[in-house]
């Protein structure tokens, strides 16, 4: 899936499959044990319903953005691309849509950026900074020209990284990059 809020939702509904609660339901189960802190809520998510990593911690920002945001459907990238990080949002927006183009595939949003996943994650992105995004990739042998692909110590979330600051970055290249990692996931 490549529309982040029909993969949230798809993730909800596996969630919700997996607990026998609504969100609503594990939202007030969190409320109830007066943890406030997101990786407070996921452990307790983790332990109480055996959820793993990703869906217990997409249960407490979902919960958390819910308890904050009078509105019933909350946009996780809005969260992302927020404040003076808000124009970043296209150039998240036209990559996302470069990537969709390249088959199915999975988008957990996190806390500070989306996870993209085939059988594993294949690749990370998040705003950087105020005025760039981090494309995080997971793939064995990439190469390119320094300093746009940046090898990233052994041990890290992702093998390789590209910061982006303008939508002409998205090029072939780019794409060559993101399609090793998405193949190589599966």
């Amino acid at each position: 899936m490549s529309d982040p809020s029909a993969a949230t939702a798809t993730q909800v509904r596996n969630i919700e499959a997996k607990t026998g609660k609504s969100l609503a339901e594990l939202a007030a189960m969190i409320a109830a044990s007066g943890l406030t802190k997101v990786s407070e809520q996921r452990s307790h998510l983790m332990q109480t319903l055996g959820l793993g990593y990703g869906d217990a911690n997409a249960v407490a920002i979902l919960a958390k953005q819910a308890a904050s945001a009078p509105a019933a459907t909350v946009d996780p990238l809005d969260a992302l691309y927020s404040g003076k990080k808000a124009p970043l949002r296209v150039l998240h927006d036209a990559l996302m849509s470069r990537i969709a183009a390249l088959g199915p595939f999975e988008t957990a949003p996190k806390q500070a950026y989306v996870s993209l996943r085939r059988k594993k994650q294949f690749a990370m992105l998040g705003p950087a900074t105020q005025t760039a995004i981090e494309l995080g990739l997971n793939a064995k042998g990439l190469t390119g020209t320094p300093p746009r692909l940046k090898v990233m110590p052994a041990g890290s979330m992702c093998s390789h990284t590209v910061r982006l600051s303008d939508v002409g970055a998205i090029d072939d290249e780019l794409m060559g990059f993101v399609r090793q990692a998405y193949d190589a996931a599966g």
